[in-house]
């Protein structure tokens, strides 16, 4: 894994460690993901390209997998996934109108 997560499970409280886990599951993913499109990027081989897609793309549905639960787990996380959301929408909309 490309993050470095540290992991004392002994020392996260117990109400969270579900979402500590599925947060570290995450990351674990993302690292995934961005390890096998960089090396599809590097190999002149398309038939290695194609099957590190493949995976990543898997990986991108782990990510989705996790996410899911987390949510259902964490109602901070989804209001706050909503806020960034409309952070982001309020910027862009700003910024068409320049």
């Amino acid at each position: 894994m490309l993050s470095k997560i540290p992991i004392f499970l002994d020392k996260v409280n117990q109400k969270d460690l579900n979402k500590e886990i599925l947060r570290a599951a995450i990351v674990a993913e993302l690292d995934a993901i961005s390890l096998y499109e960089q090396m599809a990027d590097l190999t002149e081989n398309d038939e290695v390209r194609r099957v590190l897609l493949d995976v990543a793309k898997e990986e991108k549905t782990h990510v989705g997998e996790f996410q899911t639960l987390l949510l259902e787990q964490d109602e901070e996380q989804v209001r706050e996934l909503g806020a960034g959301k409309k952070e982001v929408e309020e910027e862009l909309r700003k910024l068409g109108g320049e």
